[in-house]
């Protein structure tokens, strides 16, 4: 179950839920009971034993190899 960031706008706590991805947006109460909260935008951690691979991206000049891409750096 995904978790979602929050900080209560009243106490300026910061806390985290664990919830559904169809109840992310549903208002959070925070643990002092204070209800006017905004939830965070947060970084996605990447855990386990191996991360997706990443393509490398095509050279700008196109004609391959070399720090620009167009063989120019000698």
């Amino acid at each position: 179950m995904p978790r979602y960031d929050f900080r209560c706008r009243s106490c300026g706590a910061t806390f985290e839920l664990r919830r559904a991805m169809a109840q992310a947006n549903d208002p959070a109460t925070c643990p002092d009971g204070h209800t006017d909260t905004v939830k965070l935008l947060s970084t996605v951690a990447m855990t386990g034993g191996s991360a997706a691979a990443v393509a490398p991206r095509p050279s700008a000049g196109g004609g391959g190899g070399g720090c620009c891409g167009g063989g120019c750096c000698g």
